[in-house]
């Protein structure tokens, strides 16, 4: 017993040695992050943009009201800023109209419009226009 407590330090220190040199560690570098985005700037009133497209004349330039008469109750009515999104669906088609005051303080009219059909894939504006005005 006491050679084993003799012998028990040698190979203690035997093992040590087999480690090799301890691993010096310091702090990561530092984060670096991109830049932030640039603040979203809102247009100008007055610049706003009224697609023009044959088939959309009635909804074009229509505010919301006039909207709601054409094609029943939106299903989405999200709004954002001075911006707005009506959403109107049925069988054949989602068709998504975004409306934008002209100028501060008028009430938003419908400036671009934007349909899809149920499954996603794209469809002709104005056909989705006329199949969603016949319900």
């Amino acid at each position: 017993m006491r050679r084993l407590a003799l012998l028990l330090p040698g190979l203690c220190g035997l093992l040590a040695a087999c480690g090799g040199p301890a691993a010096v560690t310091s702090a990561p570098p530092p984060r670096r992050y991109a830049a932030p985005p640039p603040p979203l700037r809102r247009l100008a009133p007055g610049t706003v943009h009224f697609q023009n497209l044959p088939g959309l004349e009635g909804v074009i330039g229509a505010t919301e009201p006039r909207l709601v008469a054409q094609f029943g109750p939106p299903r989405l009515d999200v709004i954002e800023g001075d911006a707005r999104k009506l959403q109107f669906t049925g069988v054949p088609c989602v068709l998504d109209i975004y409306l934008y005051p002209a100028a501060p303080g008028a009430e938003p009219q419908a400036a671009y419009v934007d349909a899809r059909r149920t499954d996603g894939r794209d469809v002709d504006r104005a056909a989705c226009v006329a199949a969603l005005k016949r319900r």
